[in-house]
């Protein structure tokens, strides 16, 4: 199955264990988002990636430089190990790691919370790549895929007991977009995923494609730059 597949999947059996009022809450906070049009404004193919240094989940300094110093880089947003979503993406890529490292590139995963929280996922999901904390989710800012949860949404999270206020330090509201770029070692998005839809995330199969786009003779550059912008699937 695809990843595409495994998050219907999780989204059928999840939605029918939820509560009528929490699913409209969840439905509310979705369309108020969709009708943002982050997605369309945040950064794509053929921009240039936001240079950062952030810790990651043992503590080490990782920098976009760095990475890119040794090749391609495959960055993936996620909002955190609260969200199974996030967790059953951030599995699919970790599967495909050997194929990213065969071409070269780094996979990295970026979230708002805490590296205590991030070194707890990377444990229990038995991750090989580095999860890193971007508290505030300032880069996320920056490639133009942040946003603040509604009040109302906001309140069920906390009922729900997600403790953002705690994993995220102090800024339980601001969220990544799931979001995945394949950046080149020029600096260079060469391929996007970006929507305003949690329930969806990048085909590992299309970040392998991307890569492998980007040493195609004759590639002129942009060719393997796609965006796909707020599509429910």
């Amino acid at each position: 199955m695809s990843l595409k597949d495994d998050l219907r999947d999780l989204y059928v059996n999840g939605h029918r264990r939820l509560p009528q009022d929490v699913l409209e809450v969840m439905d509310r906070g979705a369309a108020q988002l969709l009708a943002t049009r982050l997605a369309e404004k945040a950064l794509g193919a053929g921009e240039h990636a936001p240079r950062f240094t952030l810790d990651s989940a043992t503590g080490d300094k990782v920098s976009l430089d760095a990475l890119l110093a040794e090749g391609p880089v495959v960055l993936t947003f996620y909002r955190g190990a609260w969200c199974p979503y996030c967790n059953l993406a951030l599995r699919a890529l970790q599967r495909h790691r050997d194929d990213f490292a065969a071409r070269g590139a780094h996979l990295v995963a970026v979230s708002p919370q805490i590296p205590d929280e991030s070194l707890t996922l990377t444990e229990k999901e038995q991750l090989g790549f580095p999860v890193l904390s971007d508290i505030g989710s300032r880069v996320a800012k920056e490639f133009g895929i942040a946003f603040d949860l509604s009040d109302e949404l906001g309140a069920l999270y906390d009922r729900l007991g997600f403790e953002l206020h705690r994993v995220n330090a102090g800024h339980p509201r601001t969220l990544p977009l799931p979001a995945t770029y394949v950046i080149d070692r020029a600096g260079v998005i060469r391929w996007a995923f970006v929507d305003t839809d949690y329930t969806v995330r990048a085909e590992p199969s299309d970040v392998v494609a991307a890569l492998d786009a980007i040493g195609a003779p004759g590639d002129p550059g942009q060719a393997a730059g796609r965006r796909l912008k707020n599509e429910r699937r």
